[in-house]
């Protein structure tokens, strides 16, 4: 349970030296609590203090690190792991959740090669950008079927290492679990397999590897009871298979784990990271594993596999992660700069628009369906749409023009046509007074109506 700010103040130095940016201590601490600032920001907290507060003050939900990115997330993203867990809510508007689902592909053993080939092929397929996020598949599911030998089976979990994506080893069977474990151990892998029958063996092996292990069982009490035993055991490096008894099992045991260690007296039992293997909750249903995939995203699914993830079944799933796993109380935003679209350069006209990354989106999207050659100026306004930054005063003819003259745009840019958008036809007076160079058009009011409008200005030779 989180610390109160005069539990916390009690284990600080009281100095009052200021150096951590508070004027006392005590508010020091009060920052702490509400969680402003972290713990390291006191230079003069002893060690068995900051040990103290850091175990007292960790989510109730565990954060797990698994595999090695082969891509950054963004170009802020700096992580070399997958981070799994550390969640501190039940619903994104009480705060924000942290850790994005991620999706995972399925080969195995009981496929021929060519069947595991097309799978991985298509798989690769899938990596395109979406508002400043790479969009592809994290994982590779790696399914041991019954009778398959240990050394098939780590034949195929090294051809999936390949692919260069993180890997889920399916597998009850101890041997070729070791096996596998043996020839891809490297990458870090998920050892899924783990239940009240085989626990103890799976922990030792997954100990011994270093890699992080799945757990399941029959029913939600088995689960808790065998995640109880590998804690005892030492092991807290625990990933939850949710298991395939039924959806409702599944859905069931997520939300019930999920309230369990977010409650107002967590559960740190409960608190780990979880797979919703939806590939064996709807075998050979492609349409329903999407609809569970949509489920288990926004129900508290942190892996989410499928038989074949393919492009028709990503562009959906990718774009309510995203939208799901922002901050709310954060707009998306572009960075500010020259955004060429269909190969356009310095004699290409310029549209601007605002820095909302969902109004970047649309506009884009329409400008390159447009074929036209351009330039997309974007501008700081705050992370607001056009008339919302309009009306507060942070998308004006006085931005435009200090964002043009602070970018140098007139240097890098010969074209002096600058398209408006249609909602903010007001500013065009005031425009052209502060940029009497340019040529200032005012474009449609809806970004659907960009391509006719491009198109119709190429033919009058405008653009």
């Amino acid at each position: 349970m989180a610390l109160t700010g005069i539990q916390i103040f009690k284990l600080t130095p009281k100095k009052n030296c200021k150096e951590c940016g508070s004027p006392t201590c005590m508010a020091f601490a009060m920052k702490v609590a509400q969680g402003a600032v972290g713990i390291d920001k006191c230079p003069y907290m002893s060690e068995d203090a900051i040990a103290q507060l850091s175990e007292a003050s960790a989510p109730p939900m565990k954060t797990i690190e698994i595999g090695k990115k082969p891509f950054a997330d963004n170009k802020n993203d700096t992580d070399a792991s997958f981070k799994l867990g550390g969640e501190t809510v039940l619903f994104r508007h009480e705060k924000t959740f942290v850790n994005k689902t991620r999706y995972a592909s399925t080969v195995s053993t009981a496929m021929d090669a060519a069947k595991v080939d097309q799978i991985l092929t298509d798989m690769a397929k899938i990596d395109y950008e979406r508002i400043g996020d790479r969009m592809y598949v994290e994982f590779i599911a790696v399914d041991h079927t019954d009778g398959a030998s240990a050394d098939a089976y780590a034949e195929l979990a090294k051809k999936a290492a390949a692919a260069n994506r993180a890997l889920i080893l399916n597998v009850k069977d101890e041997a070729a679990a070791a096996a596998a474990l043996e020839a891809v151990k490297d990458t870090k892998p998920v050892l899924n397999g783990a239940d009240a029958s085989n626990y103890e063996a799976m922990n030792k092996l997954a100990t011994g590897a270093d890699v992080v292990l799945g757990v399941t069982g029959s029913n939600v009490d088995e689960i808790y009871d065998t995640i109880a035993a590998i804690e005892k055991l030492g092991n807290k490096k625990l990933i939850v298979d949710l298991g395939s008894v039924s959806v409702k099992d599944a859905f069931a045991n997520a939300v019930l784990l999920r309230r369990a260690c977010l409650d107002k007296n967590p559960d740190r039992t409960a608190g780990y990271p979880t797979i919703a293997n939806v590939a064996k909750l709807a075998p050979g249903d492609a349409h329903m594993q999407t609809a569970l995939a949509t489920l288990f995203t926004m129900k508290y699914g942190s892996i989410v596999i499928v038989e074949e993830m393919t492009y028709a079944q990503a562009l959906p799933l990718y774009g309510l992660r995203q939208n799901l796993f922002t901050d709310p109380q954060k707009a998306p935003r572009i960075e500010p700069g020259i955004y060429p679209i269909n190969g356009a350069e310095e004699n290409s006209i310029c549209l601007t628009t605002v820095d909302f990354a969902l109004t970047y989106f649309l506009v884009s999207g329409e400008l390159e369906r447009s074929g036209v050659p351009c330039n997309l100026l974007i501008s700081d306004a705050g992370g607001l749409s056009v008339l919302t930054s309009w009306a507060a005063g942070k998308f004006s003819a006085g931005s435009i023009a200090k964002y043009i003259q602070e970018f140098d745009i007139e240097n890098k840019i010969k074209n002096r046509t600058l398209v408006l958008p249609g909602k903010v036809a007001v500013l065009k007076g005031d425009l052209e007074a502060k940029l009497p160079d340019w040529n200032i058009v005012v474009g449609p009011t809806e970004a659907v109506q960009l391509v006719k409008f491009l198109k119709d200005m190429q033919a009058n030779g405008q653009a």
